[in-house]
């Protein structure tokens, strides 16, 4: 069966990532991570699956990541983390409103710039 046909299945959790807005490819994405022409190449995983990453998400709707080992964010400083957390949760609520957006796919990432991170 194509990969079109059955669908993404999660890499860490094996359960299907039913929606763009649990998907941490098109988050990487959106912050510039993975190329566009590199989206169907590259393995898929919900959010919450790829704690390295979601541990810096704040948001109403998110139930805090805690991740453990060498990428837990207590084993960074402070400055780091306070960027991190910004730009990720905003790429994060970028996420959550695509349903709703109207745009094309080449439209999904954010632009970075100085302001954009503030």
């Amino acid at each position: 069966m194509a990969r079109c046909d059955e669908g993404y299945r999660c890499t860490v959790c094996g359960l299907d990532v039913e929606a763009v807005t649990d998907s941490d490819l098109y988050l990487r994405y959106i912050l510039g991570e993975v190329p566009l022409e590199a989206l169907h190449l590259q393995p898929e995983c919900h959010v919450r699956c790829n704690a390295a990453l979601s541990q810096y998400i704040h948001g109403e709707s998110w139930a805090t990541v805690t991740c453990t080992g060498a990428f837990a964010k207590s084993n960074f400083d402070a400055a780091f983390v306070a960027e991190e957390t910004s730009r990720i949760s905003r790429a994060w609520r970028r996420l959550q409103s695509l349903p709703t957006l109207g745009l094309s796919l080449s439209e999904y990432p954010l632009s970075v710039t100085p302001e954009s991170l503030s």
